[in-house]
């Protein structure tokens, strides 16, 4: 197989581990930092092919050619005419073909460098994994993440080397979990920097204005086989629905220590926070379901991945498909 066959072998081997241990939890994988990596070594496979082997198989089928040729002259010249030994263009095809090692790597190239420009820099698929943002996004829907929207980011790193807006009352982001960055969360951003956010008794205000909500019919979780209050909530403008569970007291129980937990101030009534420079207060749309910034903290700036837009696809329900806020 030869050292470069070798070599390959071995990398896709120690993909299938990663993968394989990523898909059984012994691990959690970055699929960012497996793209760039990806996009990465199969430059440096796509380089070599285009600067050092196909020349050289190049010049082994004109080798092969020249040699035949002068064969054919030498034979012509002992009076010799009908000879066997052409030069097919099969035979050539054969020496120029990519072993199996750069087809699998210099030749996937192109593609993977598209995907990673495309999921680096303008949008990024994501999963719903759970109900905490109903009834907005169902668990299973997967989901369209714009991710230029608040900043232009190097890959990998996360850092912001073109600013274009900042995230708005009542945007689904996608960000970084900050107790452990390697996972991702989606909420609805709820407070700004400077904003005196309060949960009390199960309603919203920021900056001493209550958030207007309005009454709707119960909304019935398929999953739980149950009904669930149900609201119409404006935050600066857009429209969206939350859910409400009578059952659920008002409080905020598990409240982990986290940065900046200062500004918060917890009673039984739930919780007031003045969120802090760089950071942001985020919910999950079903508020006695969701594990989120009254539980662990901010959201820093350097966190956000981008805003969350658009189903692109739920393989359980096509009807989710569309646009969302």
């Amino acid at each position: 197989m030869g050292f470069m066959g070798t070599l390959t072998a071995l990398l896709y081997g120690a993909l299938v581990v990663y993968l394989g241990g990523w898909f059984t939890d012994r691990w959690i994988g970055d699929f960012s930092l497996l793209l760039f990596l990806l996009t990465l070594v199969t430059f440096f496979y796509w380089l070599a092919e285009h600067f050092y082997f196909a020349p050289a198989r190049a010049r082994v089928a004109a080798k092969a050619q020249a040699d035949i040729a002068a064969r054919r002259a030498d034979l012509a010249k002992q009076g010799i005419e009908k000879v066997d030994n052409s030069f097919s263009d099969e035979a050539r095809a054969k020496i120029l073909a990519q072993p199996w090692w750069l087809d699998w790597t210099a030749g996937l190239f192109p593609v993977i460098l598209i995907v990673f420009l495309l999921r680096s820099f303008l949008f990024e698929p994501f999963k719903i994994p759970s109900g905490s943002m109903l009834p907005t996004l169902e668990s299973g829907d997967l989901i369209l993440v714009q991710k230029f929207a608040y900043g232009i980011r190097l890959p990998v790193l996360d850092k912001k080397v073109v600013a274009t807006k900042e995230p708005a009352r009542g945007d689904v982001v996608v960000f970084r979990y900050p107790p452990d960055p390697r996972i991702d969360y989606i909420k609805r951003v709820v407070g700004l920097p400077g904003d005196e956010v309060a949960w009390l008794n199960k309603k919203l205000t920021i900056n001493g204005k209550p958030v207007g909500a309005t009454a709707l019919p119960d909304y019935f979780d398929e999953e739980g086989r149950s009904y669930t209050q149900q609201q119409r909530e404006s935050l600066a403008g857009i429209d969206h629905r939350i859910l409400l569970r009578a059952d659920r007291p008002p409080f905020v129980p598990g409240v982990e220590q986290f940065p900046n937990r200062d500004a918060c101030r917890y009673s039984t009534e739930g919780v007031n926070c003045k969120v802090p420079a760089g950071h942001y207060f985020v919910m999950g749309d079903n508020r006695d379901n969701s594990v989120d910034s009254r539980y662990w903290g901010f959201v820093p700036d350097r966190n956000l991945k981008g805003r969350a837009f658009f189903v692109w696809m739920n393989f359980g329900n096509l009807s989710r498909i569309g646009a969302f806020h």
